[in-house]
């Protein structure tokens, strides 16, 4: 095992994230080392590709590439059913393996694809995005949108491997950063107080890409991450507490509708602070740690930009769709305070109304 590498245990579905600065300028050994394809497929966005497919392409015998728009859009079924003709027409098998090349969408896109194309191929995540490598491409989920909602048709689907390359941060924009810290945070919110010490203390240094900090933001983050899968590898436990800040997050993105305005990140890092007030609202958790985190949001200033229009009814409405519910209860993770996160099945529509209202109205004045 080298190095660089860590380790999702779960038993013949295990494989290994490898995160460096080279990971992409490696590929073609690192392939070879852990996944071993007949063929090779791809799939990327228009902006990625024009910065790495060369690249990937020149390392690899690629079979086929599909390249699809950029953002939540193209997790379409009218996509999907595009890339799974295309890869069919070009005599994609079980022994080829499809690389996704890009951020959380691509993952998300291509995972579903290889999890449907033959009953099952082999997939290769190799995240362009800070959220995608501390976050959405460990762990297996993959989806594609529905008019009812975002990720509500996928699979639970492993790569063979993951390849975060630190490197290809360096050409993402500042919003794209600041979208996947969101993601890093969630970590240490969760269970991990040391962490948002270290946080606090190495956020700016995160920010501006350095790499040393980046590396161990993002190793920290996979390692917590890997430990949580491997427990609970199809959420019917511990998992769901990965969805920190997600159940007021997909909501708004519904309102914005998908279409750039709010980023996944962004919508999260939004949710957590919320997640954390409803918190409080509800006695759970202590005001101070609330300061604490409203704090380290204006030390970095990492609140988006965007303005919710929706009232209480129409976010709480949004929220039923939450693929975490059970029958009619919304189900919320919440936090006893900081690093101290737990799932909560037992909060009533009244008291979720009332603390939107009073939110609602305290950000609009």
């Amino acid at each position: 095992m080298q190095k660089d590498n860590l380790y999702v245990d779960l038993g013949d579905r295990a494989y290994s994230i490898h995160i460096s600065p080279n990971g992409v300028s490696n590929v073609k050994s690192l392939l070879d080392e852990h996944v071993s394809a007949e063929k090779y497929f791809l799939i990327s966005d228009s902006n990625v590709a024009e910065l790495y497919a060369t690249q990937i392409k020149d390392a690899l015998d690629i079979e086929s590439t599909y390249i699809c728009s950029v953002g939540e859009g193209a997790k379409s079924f009218a996509v999907f059913e595009e890339i799974c003709e295309q890869f069919l027409s070009n005599a994609v098998t079980r022994k080829s393996a499809i690389i996704a090349l890009g951020g959380g969408v691509v993952g998300d896109l291509a995972g579903f694809v290889a999890s449907s194309l033959l009953r099952g191929v082999k997939f290769v995540q190799i995240p362009t995005t800070l959220l995608a490598q501390v976050d959405s491409s460990v762990g297996g989920k993959t989806a594609i949108n529905s008019k009812h909602g975002k990720n509500l048709i996928g699979a639970f689907y492993q790569p063979q491997l993951v390849i975060a390359d630190t490197g290809t941060l360096s050409t993402l924009p500042k919003r794209q950063i600041y979208a996947g810290y969101a993601e890093v945070l969630k970590y240490a919110l969760i269970n991990d107080p040391g962490f948002f010490v270290w946080l606090d203390e190495n956020a700016a240094s995160v920010l501006q890409g350095d790499q040393g900090a980046l590396e161990y933001a993002i190793r920290k983050s996979c390692e917590k991450k890997a430990d949580i899968v491997a427990r609970d590898e199809r959420e019917g436990g511990c998992r769901a507490l990965l969805n920190l800040g997600h159940t007021f997050a997909h909501a708004l993105e519904l309102e914005a509708g998908y279409d750039g305005t709010l980023l996944h990140g962004e919508a999260v890092m939004i949710g957590m602070r919320m997640a954390m007030e409803f918190s409080v609202h509800m006695n759970i958790c202590p005001k101070e740690d609330l300061d604490r985190l409203k704090a380290h949001y204006s030390k970095f200033d990492l609140m988006p930009e965007y303005k919710i229009k929706s009232d209480a009814d129409t976010l709480i409405k949004a929220m039923t769709k939450d693929k975490k519910n059970i029958r009619d209860t919304i189900v919320f993770i919440l936090l006893k305070g900081l690093g101290k996160a737990y799932v909560d099945t037992e909060i009533s529509r009244d008291n979720v109304k009332e603390f939107l209202v009073k939110y609602l109205k305290a950000i609009q004045t």
